[in-house]
């Protein structure tokens, strides 16, 4: 990416995404040394604010000597700095930039769920502040060779991917996130009238409970790109079966062929034709860990095809997605778990099958990939 992208992208950010302002705190995270571009950019556009930015990095060899060396003490130790950073930032901005996606992928998986059970108190608070308007977040990422390897892109081509993923192309791309946004809010409403969320499609069919509970649009705020209509159906509803085709990835691990039984709210059965042990330590990694805390919907048209990175592909056109473990305070969710694993489902016809459906209150609201009201 050139300067002035780079500068475009860092001041949607801060302008749009977290509205940065005067005397904020903000931490600005930095995965990988390749992001310093958009990291001093960010930086810069906080100063100029009159905010009091602080830069935190991270290197992908760190997470995987913890995981291999930690032992049961150490993995269950939060320090104290990272629980007052979640309590006092008013701003909190993720910038992943990753030189190895797949550090993790042949680490210890009983050790990171156990690591995954104890940070869970530390993501429970931030969504919580988030959800109280006490504080504002963002993820984003700058292209890498790793994630453009992962989505078998040349680096030119994936940088090329991301600005059209996030409207980077345009002149003004935080006037097209405000458009993106009456539309996402004009959804939510429909879908905040309704009580009851079928999806049926590919060895699919699965009904979950949405009473109560608050649909969210998202155009840009704590994702970028975004592109999806969420919320956190009751959690002891989701009733039936679910077939995932796309490769799901966490941590750096994958699972394929994902199948998963649900009765009164939970997994009770599960498999995965690849990483079925993965998809089981991560299954019981905690109470709440076999409970759907977010059923999603995606809506960004610019993101067509499975990248590896859950940052663009649960946005996908044509998908929904479905989360297994914590739930979102902000749309009425009350499951707390150490997971938060979205699963990817293709709901546009493909060969010798029909795309999936989505009925809200038994009417159809959805077909092939795309909204029919």
């Amino acid at each position: 990416m050139f300067n002035p992208l780079i500068k475009k992208y860092a001041d949607v950010l801060v302008d749009y995404s977290t509205k940065v302002k005067e005397n904020d705190l903000v931490i600005i995270y930095a995965r990988g040394y390749e992001a310093q571009p958009l990291v001093k950019e960010i930086f810069k556009a906080c100063l100029i604010k009159g905010a009091n930015p602080i830069v935190r990095t991270s290197m992908d060899e760190i997470s995987e000597t913890f995981i291999k060396y930690a032992n049961n003490n150490q993995l269950n130790y939060i320090d104290e700095m990272t629980k007052i950073e979640v309590e006092k930032a008013d701003v909190m901005i993720f910038i992943g930039a990753p030189s190895n996606i797949k550090n993790l992928a042949n680490a210890d998986s009983a050790k990171m769920a156990i690591r995954s059970k104890a940070s869970q108190p530390v993501l429970s608070r931030r969504l919580e502040r988030s959800a109280n308007n006490e504080m504002r977040w963002v993820i984003a990422d700058y292209p890498t060779n790793a994630l453009a390897q992962e989505a078998s892109m040349s680096l030119e081509e994936y940088s090329e991917f991301l600005i059209n993923s996030c409207y980077l192309d345009l002149d003004n791309p935080t006037e097209k996130w405000i458009e993106i946004d009456v539309e996402q809010k004009r959804l939510a409403e429909i879908l905040n009238k309704t009580s009851k969320l079928r999806i049926t499609g590919d060895k699919t069919d699965i009904t979950f409970s949405t009473a109560g509970r608050i649909w969210v649009p998202c155009s840009g705020n704590m994702n970028f790109p975004d592109g999806e209509i969420f919320t956190s159906p009751v959690e002891d509803s989701a009733t039936g079966k679910i077939y995932f085709d796309f490769p799901q990835n966490y941590h750096g691990s994958t699972a394929r062929e994902v199948y998963l039984t649900l009765e009164k709210g939970k997994v009770v059965e599960a498999s995965a034709e690849i990483g079925n042990e993965f998809l089981q330590n991560m299954l019981n990694m905690d109470a709440g860990s076999r409970f759907v805390g977010e059923i999603a919907i995606g809506t960004n048209d610019r993101i067509q095809n499975v990248t590896g990175n859950i940052l663009f592909d649960e946005k996908i056109g044509g998908s929904i997605h479905m989360a297994l473990g914590s739930s979102y305070p902000e749309a009425g969710g009350k499951n707390k778990s150490g997971l938060h694993w979205d699963m990817i489902k293709n709901m546009k016809p493909k060969e010798n099958l029909e795309g999936g459906k989505i009925y809200a209150d038994d009417k159809l609201i959805y077909k092939n990939g795309k909204f029919v009201i």
